[in-house]
């Protein structure tokens, strides 16, 4: 058992512990541009409740922690509430209730976004809010007759919430599309053999049976989307915004030219952020009463 534990415990402990170690005592340092530590102290904590501001391309760009706090907040529920659960609950169940092979064409289509480059998807999200009568959504409502609209001014959050919906949306997919087709089929013949329809097997078959793995979803996708900044620094660079944490612990360490070095200060950001995961991951679980989930089975079955 040692044998096969050894090289995941290695992994574990350099790719995970370690960092997490060494990000808690930077955080308590004053280590700017070098790696030099002339003290220990708790000043970068207290720097995070205050506006901080920086010179960026002859703009202003001022992020404060409590701001960058509340777009995460905002930025993570809709992501997850309306693409990475819903709408992943509804492709999973249009694609399971067509054929097998009509299902699977559109299944990976949903899942070219996710197979692309990062850039090349964030480069067709720019060239589709493109505030010029070039970008498609314009072109699009151009023809409808409404005016041109500017998405990253008028709407940030919901470009970026959407942006990223469609990519969580296809994993919430594919988990949740293999959870339907585990369900036992004569559960299904039976009642439709009493006259259940499609929507009273979707409430009393097939949404109980996915609790697990919406549980599990659930936890992930906070956790992936609380350090998650690819995406939207792409599409809107940093933009304020626009800033969540993760972005302004990004901007504030390694962003050239935007306020970068800043070695400390970002560590106490996202130490601040391991602390929230920790945290919210530990009450997701308690409250989704996730320990049933790894009990051995009450019966043995061959």
């Amino acid at each position: 058992m040692l044998v096969f534990l050894g090289p995941a415990s290695f992994f574990l402990v350099c790719l995970l512990l370690a960092p997490i170690f060494v990000d808690l005592v930077v955080a308590f340092t004053d280590m700017a541009q070098t790696i030099r530590i002339n003290e220990f102290t708790t000043k970068q904590f207290s720097k995070l409740a205050r506006a901080s501001e920086d010179a960026w391309l002859g703009f202003e760009l001022r992020a404060s922690f409590y701001r960058a706090l509340s777009l995460s907040a905002i930025y993570i529920f809709f992501t997850l509430a309306i693409f990475n659960l819903t709408f992943g609950l509804i492709l999973a169940l249009t694609t399971t209730a067509l054929p097998d092979w009509l299902g699977g064409v559109y299944r990976a289509i949903w899942l070219l976004p996710r197979m692309s480059p990062s850039v090349v998807y964030a480069l067709l999200w720019v060239w589709v809010v493109d505030p010029t009568e070039r970008g498609l959504l314009n072109q699009v409502i151009g023809a409808l007759g409404f005016s041109p609209i500017n998405m990253k001014l008028d709407a940030p959050i919901v470009l970026i919430v959407t942006a990223n919906g469609f990519i969580g949306a296809s994993i919430g997919m594919l988990i949740l599309t293999s959870s339907i087709r585990s369900i036992p089929e004569h559960l299904f013949f039976a009642a439709r053999a009493d006259g259940a329809g499609s929507l009273s097997i979707i409430r009393h078959i097939v949404l109980p049976a996915l609790r697990w793995p919406l549980s599990y979803i659930t936890v992930f996708q906070f956790l992936a989307l609380l350090v998650s900044f690819e995406y939207i620094f792409l599409i809107m660079g940093p933009a304020r915004s626009t800033m969540t944490m993760a972005m302004l612990a990004y901007t504030k360490t390694l962003a050239p030219d935007i306020g970068a070095g800043q070695y400390a200060y970002g560590a106490a950001i996202t130490l601040i952020l391991i602390v929230i995961g920790v945290f919210v991951a530990l009450v997701l679980y308690r409250l989704a009463n996730m320990t049933r989930l790894l009990m051995a089975p009450r019966i043995e079955v061959q």
